[in-house]
């Protein structure tokens, strides 16, 4: 599985989502606008407290979200930082690295054990889906989605691929 393009597709779908959430008209629909950031500060903490598993190191976070809602400039900050580094993280990793078990305890205080690429799989596909329930949001908040499915994203970025070939 090709980690580093994964990650590239968060950083971009992210990036695109971002660009959505910040034309929400906040005078009318700012329950959207509440629910899009509840959601992004969820993703950011999963993303952080499954960080500092793969580094080894404790979390500050004790639950999967808050009640005080970070700005939106502040979660785009921080899903900025944790998409650089997971693309950094997954460039230096190697097929053994990527097999390693990690053990740990979820927010709940229930132990799990996964291995590092399917920590990395849960990281993506955890963003897909919030970004999901995000575009639900934009809709009710009449702001167009942005299309961001890993297809769009790789014919952006391999234009090659659109050449048309013979079937």
């Amino acid at each position: 599985m090709d980690f580093e393009k994964l990650f590239l597709y968060k950083q971009w779908s992210d990036q695109r989502l971002f660009r959505a959430i910040y034309q929400i008209d906040q005078s009318q629909f700012m329950q959207d606008y509440d629910f899009a950031r509840q959601k992004l500060n969820h993703m950011i903490i999963v993303e952080e407290l499954f960080r500092s598993r793969l580094e080894h190191n404790q979390s500050s976070h004790m639950q999967t979200n808050t009640s005080d809602l970070p700005t939106l400039e502040a979660l785009q900050h921080r899903i900025a930082i944790s998409d650089k580094w997971f693309i950094q993280f997954v460039q230096n990793l190697t097929m053994t690295q990527s097999l390693e078990i990690l053990h740990f305890h979820f927010t709940d205080g229930k132990s799990g054990c996964l291995s590092i690429s399917e920590i990395l799989f849960h990281m993506i596909n955890h963003g897909t889906y919030h970004r999901g329930n995000i575009a639900h949001a934009l809709h009710h908040a009449q702001v167009i989605h942005p299309a961001d499915t890993y297809t769009v994203f790789i014919h952006e970025l391999e234009p090659e691929r659109r050449v048309p070939h013979q079937f």
